[in-house]
């Protein structure tokens, strides 16, 4: 199975398009996917409001041939995490389901972006920043913190980095850039124009653009090379939540990527940034006055 096009999230995907009697069959499975397994043709098109005869072409619309093979592949489903993709909190969720619904949609929407992600591609991108003369972190909004961690984590690697969430002082960097300038911009949905601008102009000027962002939008279009992560929410509508969990961690696969680069040499510098934080920290068996 196809762990990136799982029953779950073809459901969820098609959800808009499917007629008004399939689109009952598909929401009782997507509001408890797993009680779905456990059900029979005719109780499944109760729970649904509708035929049995209609059931049988929701499975066939999916590619499965009855519901027996439908029930087989939502199994499989469940058991690679991809429920929760689905599964939105609900206005009476208590603290111990909307808990396990959000950390259960991020762990599986990690998975979809390990799955996703291209090695080639990240080994591109750790060239990138080696190669570089100096890194610019660019991000708005909900993406503005993961610059800033970004430029916390990448100053570690002797190298020229800076982290900019104001539109303005965006602009003006890379109205200056350089070949040999990379600017990392970081936009969970790729459509934010003051970013596409702005990757434009780092380009014109000769820059390097790493977009970390959505496949095929106008930002990953108008990069050097793009890192396309997948869209497990409606940032348009709701907070951004697992996507900045996403960016951080594709940004600790990069940095990763780059301190092995580096080798063992490097060992002795990064050793000594660390052993620089001993003396604001209270011993482990030392209680603050």
């Amino acid at each position: 199975m196809d762990r990136m096009r799982n029953l779950l999230e073809q459901i969820q995907s098609r959800l808009n398009d499917l007629n008004k009697a399939e689109r009952k069959v598909a929401e009782v499975i997507l509001h408890d996917p797993q009680q779905a397994t456990r059900l029979s043709i005719a109780a499944l098109a109760q729970a649904a409001g509708v035929s049995e005869p209609t059931v049988n072409r929701f499975c066939r619309s999916f590619g499965a041939n009855g519901y027996p093979e439908l029930k087989m592949q939502l199994a499989q489903s469940l058991a690679s995490g991809a429920a929760y993709v689905s599964r939105a909190v609900s206005a009476d969720d208590g603290p111990d389901a909307y808990t396990r619904k959000i950390f259960g949609s991020t762990i599986a929407s990690l998975d979809a972006a390990c799955q996703s992600l291209d090695p080639q591609h990240i080994s591109r991108a750790v060239d990138l920043l080696i190669q570089a003369r100096q890194i610019h972190f660019f991000g708005l909004g909900a993406s503005a913190s993961v610059a800033l961690d970004a430029q916390h984590k990448f100053f570690r690697f002797n190298l020229a980095v800076s982290a900019h969430s104001d539109v303005l002082m965006q602009r003006m960097i890379a109205s200056v850039a350089h070949t040999g300038d990379l600017f990392v911009i970081i936009s969970y949905t790729g459509r934010t124009r003051e970013l596409v601008e702005v990757a434009r102009l780092a380009r014109e000027n000769g820059a390097s653009v790493l977009g970390l962002t959505a496949a095929d939008s106008p930002l990953a279009r108008v990069s050097t090379l793009s890192l396309d992560i997948p869209l497990p929410e409606d940032t348009d509508i709701y907070m951004p939540m697992t996507s900045r969990i996403i960016q951080l961690t594709v940004l600790d696969v990069l940095a990763t990527g780059v301190t092995l680069r580096r080798g063992v040499d490097f060992q002795p510098h990064l050793r000594k940034i660390k052993e620089s934080l001993s003396a604001s920290r209270y011993p482990a068996d030392e209680e603050p006055l």
